[in-house]
């Protein structure tokens, strides 16, 4: 029988800062480059783990408050971020609810979409970096 998960209040955190009351979508995407591993003689192709091509791109609401979007994310562009944090629910960290953490991630831009009539919003992707996954606190 098929299953589905529905998360409710996940968490999301760029260093010591929550972003969660900010945050209105996550994307996850952890990937392991395939490498071909082929020698002379092989009658199909073979690969192996390369190196991790991680990103995480997240959809947040452009505050401007003190430790909120905006003050946590301007001085963040062109750096690599020590870490960010992501997880289903506030819940403790486990199996069911598992940490997942990127470290040394890049963000390459801080492009705001101010639009009339609705929330100023801010599109955010962190490549790269090392990404991964906790069940124990």
């Amino acid at each position: 029988m098929a299953t589905s998960t529905y998360l409710s209040n996940p968490v999301v955190s760029i260093g010591a800062v929550d972003l969660s009351d900010q945050c209105t979508s996550a994307t996850l995407s952890q990937k392991i480059t395939a490498l071909q591993a082929n020698a002379f003689g092989s009658t199909a192709i073979s690969y192996t783990a390369g190196l991790q091509d991680n990103s995480l791109s997240l959809d947040l609401y452009w505050s401007t408050a003190a430790t909120e979007t905006y003050a946590t994310l301007k001085a963040l562009v062109g750096t690599n971020i020590a870490t960010i944090t992501i997880k289903g629910s506030s819940a403790a960290t486990s199996a069911t609810n598992p940490l997942g953490t990127l470290s040394n991630s890049f963000l390459e831009e801080l492009p705001v979409a101010y639009t009339l009539g609705e929330l100023t919003t801010v599109s955010v992707t962190f490549m790269g970096g090392t990404f991964a996954w906790t069940e124990t606190p």
